[in-house]
């Protein structure tokens, strides 16, 4: 029997959009401390070499680095780039696509290391762990050669998070008596208080922005998902792809699996692989597959809520196609490379 509306809203939908919401608040609040207190300019010593040859403002090296500890901060920080005109439609895209390696970091220490490793072996689980890195390291590289290339200083305003600093002129309700401001009123604050109270202020702002498209969203697609059998649409493809690339017949059900599941597609090869059913490299290749054949409904059920409450419909359609796109393209690399070998 399925569950009633109000369960999955109480049960699924909250928790995942309130642990959004806290961590795009986060991620806002920091990326604003950041710039307040000079922060970003030692940050921006570490993300440089991919910056700078991608033609984007060192402020974004700190949504960078953020991203590797929590991807929803990174792009929460992003966002706030984006929204103050630090950067445009097009560099924004660029720099999603750079945060694609430090996103995968984290999965690295949170997923791969102490979940997919011990399921796989440290043999098969370290190859595929290794050919998935190659592969977000690809796009962010292909992040980095696109902003060389489709960037250009009108792309960016590096004056969007100054606050109106630097003209030399007293602000036009400044304090006549001498008298110490935190500068909420006027320009950019000039107290520790006042850049802190600030910081938090523009990330409850974009919090509050955010969150009814996040709960219209993420609650349609729970809706879908709950009361409609997507593995009826995508199952059928794990068939003549497992043909076509030359795997195991054994293939077709473990990508099914793990084009819904990661860790269950996991634990349905691993017999396969002891038993010699699968090789380490086909083993790899058949995981890559699966996720491919996963995208469709990883796409729907999870980056689509996500990317269109941070960006709202319009931007956060053409971020969800530029990600799988890339995606799609360098795993398929991997495979072949993989199955060539």
């Amino acid at each position: 029997m399925a569950p009633s509306v109000g369960s999955i809203l109480v049960g699924d939908v909250l928790p995942r959009v309130l642990t959004i919401a806290v961590a795009i608040a986060g991620g806002v609040t920091f990326a604003n401390l950041l710039v307040a207190f000079g922060v970003i300019d030692y940050i921006a010593t570490l993300s440089r070499p991919l910056t700078g040859p991608a033609n984007l403002p060192d402020e974004v090296g700190g949504a960078i680095i953020t991203t590797a500890a929590s991807t929803t901060a990174g792009y929460g920080m992003l966002a706030e780039y984006r929204d103050s005109g630090l950067l445009d439609d097009r560099a924004t895209l660029v720099a999603v696509t750079i945060n694609t390696f430090f996103g995968f970091v984290q999965h690295i220490f949170t997923f791969y290391a102490p979940v997919l490793i011990p399921i796989l072996g440290l043999r098969v689980g370290l190859l595929y762990v290794g050919a998935r890195a190659g592969v977000a390291l690809a796009i962010t590289l292909t992040g980095v050669a696109l902003g060389a290339l489709l960037l250009s200083a009108k792309n960016v305003d590096p004056e969007a998070m100054a606050g109106g600093e630097g003209d030399g002129e007293a602000p036009p309700d400044a304090r006549a008596d001498g008298g110490e401001s935190d500068g909420s009123e006027n320009g950019p604050p000039e107290t520790t208080r006042g850049k802190l109270r600030e910081a938090g202020r523009s990330g409850v702002e974009k919090t509050w922005d955010i969150l009814p498209r996040l709960v219209v969203v993420y609650t349609l697609v729970v809706l879908l998902t709950t009361y409609y059998d997507l593995e009826a649409l995508t199952g059928g493809a794990a068939d003549p792809l497992a043909t076509l690339t030359g795997l195991p017949s054994a293939a077709v059900p473990v990508i099914v699996v793990y084009a819904f599941d990661t860790t269950s597609g996991a634990v349905t090869i691993a017999p396969l692989i002891e038993d010699g059913v699968f090789t380490a490299r086909t083993a790899v290749a058949t995981m890559l597959l699966g996720g491919i054949v996963s995208f469709t409904v990883s796409t729907f059920k999870r980056s689509v809520p996500f990317q269109f409450g941070i960006w709202g419909t319009e931007f956060g359609t053409k971020v969800v196609v530029v990600n799988t796109t890339l995606k799609v393209v360098w795993i398929a690399v991997a495979l072949a490379l993989l199955l060539a070998v």
